[in-house]
């Protein structure tokens, strides 16, 4: 791998975090600055596709508006950069509160789990800026957590070299 793709790596995985820390902050003025100026879209989990950046920096708005905490835990994060586009795929681990306490307290946190898309696109002035972001929830049941055995023993995740499952009929 050349120095320069390295490079292009890093600054898109800085990019990213950037975007999640804006996010955790609750700074909507950093946050927006992490977006492209046109043409973006984004997709919350169990949202429509939110198209143009006036949508998109609305419903960032109206998420932080109604959520008083929100920390973001990234894994298996993989960058791909292909000239000026670049393709962030990770499971982001959420954790996130609602409103406070009568007493001041933190209000009660919920976890969850989902995978996430984020396109980056590269400016005229070389920053890398999110074109898109696209996030499902990983359904995870109680009992699959606690028991991920089948009769052949431990059930895996399909890995990249596994063969895709047939198509439903």
């Amino acid at each position: 791998m050349s120095s320069g793709a390295r490079t292009d790596i890093e600054a898109v995985q800085a990019a990213n975090t950037a975007l999640y820390d804006a996010i955790e902050r609750g700074d909507l003025e950093a946050m927006a600055d992490s977006w492209m100026d046109d043409r973006v879209s984004v997709v919350h989990p169990g949202w429509p596709v939110l198209n143009g950046r006036a949508e998109v920096l609305r419903s960032y708005a109206l998420i932080m508006a109604g959520t008083e905490y929100i920390q973001f835990i990234l894994t298996d994060v993989e960058v791909s950069v292909s000239g000026d586009t670049a393709l962030v795929t990770c499971t982001e681990n959420i954790l996130s509160g609602g409103p406070r306490e009568e007493d001041g307290s933190t209000g009660p946190l919920v976890g969850g789990v989902v995978a996430a898309t984020n396109v980056f696109r590269r400016t005229h002035g070389g920053e890398w800026k999110v074109w898109a972001h696209h996030s499902s929830p990983i359904i995870v049941e109680e009992e699959d957590a606690e028991d991920s055995t089948g009769p052949d023993g431990p059930i895996e995740p399909p890995g990249p070299d596994d063969p895709l499952p047939p198509a439903p009929a």
